[in-house]
């Protein structure tokens, strides 16, 4: 039976390769291949794979070719008679040092072909802070551009980042890449949340606080209850979107993320008939706000404070008595005036709108219609493709309550039903779901 080394060597012979042109092959030292091939040594299990190929094998055979042949095919054949027996021959000293320097080359050859491997990234330094620079700018234009000028591109970059954690990358590179992804699921869960898409703005936000947990980081863990919050309050479980929020402020340990929670917590109290939580958690909110260091991201993922006057509005609206609708009056005035205020890209439409439909059901409340009239106008003149999910919502309730028999005979209340349902018949961002009645 031939030895390993004649086995090996014969089969790389056979196969057209020499030693250099195997050990370029395979990636690994001249000096690796020599050892397998000496016996001293054999390739590691994840080589041996790659070194089949190379010899034309496969795996099964490759293993038979370097199995260790047994002891008696290695011995030298024994004298045919005691007369033919030569004297014995004194053993040669192995040349040890010599050894030793071969064994230590081909060390030296398994760590560097370990650095190369440890080495090897599908993304540099340069390539996270493009993509931060693109999601920064996704956020910030979300606030004042139509959802249909943004849905392409935050669909396209996050799709490139999926892409770039199926690489290999630097342990650090790979928690940055899923912090990212995690951003743009969760601006993907808001572009299905403004289209009224309940079931696919869950999928994304669920797939976005994985990615906060593999990121391991805190402030997107707390932003996405938020938007998860959202959904559940505009799917009218206002039980679960309190307890979302809650859910969040563990990890609210820095920026404006614990006002919008305690805010998100406030409208949707509020909407259970739950004054004294609502109340305490508006307060609890304007306290945050006057801590809250401004390390955000900007765009949809802070919480400015025209934002967090319109949530405070919408919630003392909901509790409903003369004096919390005062205040809802004072608090949603109070956001217009910040937002109109502010540059033009940080004013959000969306919320600017939201907060004038509040307007408009709190004068309702106070029997002003000419004030709801006022209020009305400027939400029916906007643009279709500003009224998202929620927006719409908002205006089919109202056009409930304007149908409700304290108004009937009304000619403002008539005018004001048939101006919102032509409304609600344009073409508009999205058709919401029927509410509940």
């Amino acid at each position: 039976m031939a030895s390993r080394r004649s086995r090996l060597i014969q089969r790389r012979e056979a196969v057209g390769h020499t030693q250099e042109s195997l050990a370029e092959a395979l990636d690994v030292d001249r000096t690796t291949v020599g050892r397998w091939e000496s016996g001293r040594g054999a390739p590691q299990p994840w080589m041996r794979p790659k070194l089949a190929r190379a010899l034309q094998l496969s795996v099964d055979q490759l293993a038979d070719l370097l199995a260790a042949p047994s002891a008696a095919a290695e011995a030298v054949p024994p004298p045919s008679s005691v007369g033919d027996a030569l004297p014995p021959v004194p053993a040669q000293r192995p040349d040890h040092d010599n050894d030793l320097v071969v064994a230590v080359a081909a060390d030296s050859a398994e760590s560097a072909l370990f650095l190369r491997f440890a080495s090897a990234s599908n993304v540099d330094d340069t390539l996270l802070e493009q993509i931060d620079a693109d999601i920064a700018r996704l956020a910030r234009d979300y606030v004042s551009k139509p959802v249909s000028e943004l849905f392409h591109d935050i669909g396209t970059l996050r799709r490139g980042v999926f892409d770039l954690l199926r690489g290999r990358q630097h342990p650090y590179q790979t928690s940055h890449l899923y912090l990212q992804t995690g951003r743009l699921c969760g601006l993907a869960t808001h572009v299905a949340l403004d289209l009224g898409q309940y079931a696919a703005a869950t999928t994304h936000s669920r797939t976005a606080w994985r990615c906060a947990e593999s990121a391991g980081h805190n402030g997107l863990r707390a932003w996405i209850r938020s938007v998860q919050s959202l959904i559940a309050y505009w799917q009218q479980d206002h039980r679960r979107a309190a307890e979302l929020a809650r859910a969040g402020l563990p990890y609210a340990d820095s920026g404006t993320i614990a006002a919008r929670l305690l805010s998100l917590e406030a409208r949707a109290t509020a909407a259970l008939g739950d004054s004294a939580s609502a109340l305490r958690a508006v307060e609890a909110a304007a306290a945050a706000r006057s801590t809250a260091a401004a390390v955000d991201l900007p765009g949809v993922f802070t919480f400015p404070e025209a934002k967090q006057w319109t949530y405070a509005g919408t919630a003392l609206l909901a509790l409903g008595s003369r004096s919390y609708v005062n205040r809802a009056i004072e608090a949603s005035s109070r956001a217009i005036a910040l937002y109109e205020s502010a540059p033009w890209q940080e004013q959000s439409s969306g919320d600017l709108l939201a907060a004038r439909l509040d307007l408009a059901n709190a004068h309702l409340a106070h029997g002003d219609l000419d004030g709801v009239q006022e209020k009305l106008s400027v939400v029916l003149d906007a643009a279709p493709d500003r009224r998202t999910a929620s927006i719409s919502t908002r205006l089919r309730a109202l056009s409930t309550r304007l149908a409700e028999p304290a108004y009937a005979g009304s000619p403002i209340v008539l005018s004001l039903r048939e101006n919102v349902r032509e409304a609600c018949s344009r073409p508009a961002l999205t058709n919401p779901p029927e509410l509940p009645q």
